[in-house]
């Protein structure tokens, strides 16, 4: 064998090898998504426990502090305590989520799903509510998924 030859081979060699450990490496990185989707998964679950318990305190760990929430009726909510004096202003008797999904971009998440409730407003007027909705969460430094937006959108009843 030429020395030109066994150096070409040595190379391909080399390069074969980083290419197997780099896919390796894509694979582990692959996986870490999937406890991303889960802790997101655990915090929207939590957030509905808070509306089936009527408990707002479980919800303000949720919120980014400029959290913006926009209604079913178009209102723009601003910031941690109006989002959470909003969720203090209703009580369920009933709530649910179906078709929930996450999906994770890096550090942010997206959540989709569609939710349905029954209760009353702070009036005592009726509530049956119907919504498909969209959170976006954020990973942040510390390693918490904090909402920092949440959209509804109103379903035909």
């Amino acid at each position: 064998m030429k020395k030109r030859d066994w150096i070409w081979g040595s190379l391909a060699m080399s390069l074969s090898l980083a290419m197997v450990l780099m896919m390796g490496g894509a694979t582990a990185q692959t996986a870490a998504p999937g406890a991303d989707e889960q802790a997101v998964t655990a915090n929207e679950n939590q957030w509905l426990r808070s509306q089936q318990t009527n408990n707002p305190d479980l919800l303000a760990p949720l919120l980014a502090d400029k959290v913006v929430e926009t209604s079913e009726t178009g209102k723009v909510l601003s910031g941690r305590e109006a989002v959470l004096a909003d969720a203090k202003s209703d009580t369920w008797t009933s709530a649910e989520y179906t078709d929930l999904k996450v999906m994770v971009y890096g550090r942010t998440a997206i959540a989709t799903g569609a939710f349905a409730g029954k209760g009353k407003d702070a009036a005592g007027k009726p509530l049956d509510s119907r919504v498909r909705f969209t959170d976006t969460w954020v990973k942040m430094a510390d390693g918490k998924w904090l909402c920092v937006a949440t959209q509804d959108s109103p379903v035909k009843k």
